[in-house]
């Protein structure tokens, strides 16, 4: 384990499998929206950057529904035999970063997202999915 909220896995032994990155990425979008997340978006970067394909983005109310989000995302994709590589961040911090591999997982307060106005940051990718 790493500094306070974070988690690390060793990618070498720890294997992603399970379905395809965009497969994992839309359970990730299905969890949030489970747990009522808001402004759920799925972003595609491939082409804009090498460390990932795919951004989710969403949002939460509290501190309490940021923590629930990021339980039943990670549940889903441990369901799916594709544990998290690394998780960063907390929810009392206001933003709960995933990392999945080749799908990057961002859990926002409503302020925070504002704030670091990552949907702007990536406007060229490629949206794929917004739930409102």
């Amino acid at each position: 384990m790493g500094a306070k909220g974070q988690v690390w896995y060793n990618s070498e032994t720890e294997d992603i499998s399970g379905l395809d990155a965009i497969d994992r990425a839309r359970k990730a979008v299905e969890a949030a929206s489970d747990k009522q997340a808001s402004d759920i978006v799925l972003l595609d970067i491939r082409g804009l950057c090498a460390f990932a394909d795919y951004f989710v983005l969403c949002s939460g109310e509290s501190e309490r529904q940021l923590e629930a989000i990021r339980e039943g995302m990670e549940a889903s994709l441990d369901r799916e035999g594709s544990p998290l590589l690394h998780r960063e961040g907390d929810a009392a911090s206001g933003w709960l970063l995933l990392d999945n591999g080749d799908i990057i997982i961002h859990i926002f307060s409503t302020h925070q997202r504002g704030f670091y106005q990552l949907d702007e940051v990536w406007a060229q990718a490629v949206p794929l999915l917004r739930v409102q």
